[in-house]
C-alpha cells in the first residue's frame, strides 16, 4: 500500500460559497495552498477578487470566483452554468455559505425563519442539485466527488444565544447531507457534515468580542478553531484518506459538546 498521496487533492477543482470570508476563507486559501484549483463565491464581488488575489500570490494552486447571490434563487442556475463552462466539472462542493438572525423568542420575527432557512438549507440541497451533473462528470467509484456542508455543533446541541432558526437549520442540514449520502453515494458522490465549533468570522465576530474567555475556557482543548483545523479537515475529507467516509458528521469544535460541567 503506497500512503505518500494519501492527503494529495492536486489540480482538484473545489467550490466554496462564502469562500472570500471567514470560515470559507479558511478553506479556500487551505485548498490553494494545497495545489487545488478553487473558485470561490458570494454575492460580494469586491472582497471575492481580493480573496482571489491574495490566494493567487500563494504560488501553488489556483483561485478565481464566481459571482452570485444565493439568496437569489436564480443564481443558483447561474452559478452551476458558469462553473460548467469554466471548470467543465468538479471534484469537491463545500456549502458554506449561511446566515444567522439572534434576537430574543418575544419577538422572533418569522423574517429570520425564512432569510436563514433559505440560504442555510433550501440553497444548499438547490446548488447541490444544480452541480450533480459537474459532480458526477469528475467521479469514479475509486475517486468520488465529495460534497462537505459546514454545520454547526448549534444544530447538536442547544445553544446559548437566542438563534432559534439557525440551530433549527443547522440540525436540518446535518440530515439533510445524511440523506444526500444515500441518494448520492450511488452516483459515487459522498455527503458529509462538518459540524464547526467557535472559529474566528464575521458571523462570530461580536459574540468572540464578548465572550472569547468563557467560551475558551468551555472548551476542553482551551481555544477557538484555528484556519488549519478546518482547512484540513476538509482536505482529509477530499482526498484519497476520506473516500470511504460518507454520511458522516464530523464535529470540530475541540471538544466543546463532551466538556463536562459541573
Amino acid at each position: 500500500m503506497d500512503t505518500s498521496t494519501l492527503f494529495d487533492i492536486k489540480g482538484r477543482v473545489v467550490l466554496v460559497t462564502g469562500g472570500a470570508k471567514g470560515i470559507g476563507r479558511m478553506i479556500s486559501e487551505g485548498f490553494v495552498q494545497n495545489s487545488g484549483i478553487v473558485y470561490i463565491s458570494s454575492r460580494d464581488a469586491k472582497a471575492c477578487e481580493q480573496a482571489c488575489k491574495e490566494l493567487n500570490s500563494l504560488g501553488k494552486g489556483k483561485a478565481d470566483f464566481i459571482t452570485a447571490d444565493l439568496y437569489k434563487e436564480e443564481d443558483i442556475t447561474k452559478l452551476a452554468a458558469e462553473l460548467k463552462k469554466r471548470a467543465g466539472k468538479l471534484d469537491v462542493l463545500v456549502n458554506n455559505s449561511g446566515s444567522n438572525w439572534g434576537e430574543r423568542y418575544d419577538t422572533y420575527p418569522s423574517s429570520a425563519w425564512d432569510r436563514v432557512l433559505t440560504l442555510n438549507l433550501k440553497r444548499v440541497f438547490q446548488l447541490t442539485q444544480a452541480v450533480t451533473p459537474l459532480l458526477e462528470a469528475a467521479a469514479t467509484s475509486a475517486s468520488p466527488s465529495r460534497v462537505i456542508n459546514i454545520g454547526s455543533v448549534d444544530g447538536l446541541r442547544v445553544p446559548a444565544l437566542e438563534t432559534f432558526a439557525y440551530s433549527a437549520s443547522k440540525a436540518g442540514l446535518h440530515h439533510l447531507s445524511r440523506v444526500l449520502a444515500s441518494h448520492l453515494g450511488k452516483r459515487n458522490i459522498t455527503s458529509n457534515t462538518i459540524a464547526c465549533g467557535p472559529f474566528q468570522s464575521k458571523m462570530m465576530k461580536a459574540t468572540l468580542e464578548q465572550f472569547k474567555d468563557v467560551i475558551e475556557g468551555s472548551i476542553p482543548l482551551g481555544r477557538i478553531g484555528s484556519p488549519e483545523d478546518v482547512a484540513g479537515t476538509c482536505i482529509w475529507l477530499s482526498s484519497r484518506a476520506g473516500a470511504y467516509v460518507n454520511g458522516a458528521t464530523i464535529v470540530l469544535d475541540g471538544g466543546s459538546l463532551v466538556g463536562s460541567k459541573l
